[in-house]
């Protein structure tokens, strides 16, 4: 059994904790409101990107010369899955949901036969896939140094996703991220960005007929690229707004489990010192006895 003192060293240490655990969520939540709005702003310019190239290469009629962004090299064979993590813990189940989520595409393409190449953006899941698939991540990128998510870090990785493409070390990639659903749920997607594959959206694309100038073809080249980073930089802002959520909610929980520790330490302390102080009393009264 453990001595009062061990028991009051406990209670403190515990309670420093949760002093810890309930400022982190303050500061997530004031975090989570700004992260929030950027994400839901962001979404319907994504989407509007995408079906404007979807229209785009929908009036295309020769679709051999289409752009190799849009179509794609023509092969299956090698797919490079780009995992977005964060580069902090103590986040609950976000970093580990896309994982999981990233785990069953790569155990599905490695089932078929195919070339796996991975690109982790954030530390946590370079830490998480590195004992696995070691073998099979060729970039590890990290925005530590980064306090907001910005297009700059994301037009970053759109780059060097399409110089790879370029030098046809690839030809299918996908991003995992998780997207923003509200302060508990966060849902982990997958999504294809090379070649595009239109967004199944509740609005969609228009079918109607317009006149481009310059042609087509010069739009969607000048456009493709942008998408890439575009799509990349909504999915970095979704996982900032699902990251905040998710540690608000486990520090929120990490808080009630250290109250709730600290009430059965207290009642246990005072069992304690109950016991040691009707000790002393007997020892008392058996020596008067005695006498």
């Amino acid at each position: 059994m453990a001595s009062l003192d061990d028991l009051k060293k406990r209670i403190t240490s515990v309670k420093s904790t949760q002093k810890i655990t309930k400022a982190m969520k303050m500061v997530a939540a004031s975090k989570l409101r700004r992260a929030q709005e950027s994400a839901e702003r962001g979404r319907p310019y994504s989407d509007k990107m995408n079906n404007i190239i979807v229209n785009l290469s929908n009036s295309i009629t020769d679709k051999d010369n289409s752009p190799k962004l849009l179509v794609g090299s023509g092969e299956d064979k090698v797919h490079l899955c780009v995992v977005m993590t964060s580069d902090r813990g103590l986040c609950g189940g976000f970093n580990t949901n896309i994982i999981k989520k990233a785990k069953t595409f790569f155990q599905k393409i490695i089932d078929e036969g195919k070339t796996l190449k991975i690109i982790t953006v954030g530390s946590k899941g370079y830490d998480q896939l590195k004992r696995a698939y070691k073998d099979n991540i060729i970039e590890r990128i990290s925005f530590k140094e980064s306090k907001n998510v910005n297009y700059f870090d994301a037009n970053k990785v759109g780059k060097i996703i399409i110089d790879k493409f370029e030098k046809k070390e690839f030809d299918v990639c996908t991003i995992f991220y998780n997207q923003f659903k509200n302060v508990i749920t966060q849902i982990p997607l997958d999504q294809q960005i090379i070649p595009l594959k239109a967004l199944e959206t509740k609005n969609s694309p228009s079918e109607d007929n317009y006149e481009f100038e310059p042609e087509e073809d010069e739009i969607l080249s000048n456009l493709l690229p942008k998408n890439i980073s575009t799509q990349i930089f909504k999915a970095m802002l979704e996982n900032s707004a699902s990251e905040q959520g998710s540690r608000m909610t486990a520090m929120d929980n990490a808080t009630r489990n250290a109250g709730e520790m600290v009430d059965k330490l207290t009642i246990q302390y005072n069992r304690s010192r109950q016991a040691a102080i009707t000790k002393e009393l007997i020892e008392i009264i058996s020596g008067a006895e005695s006498l």
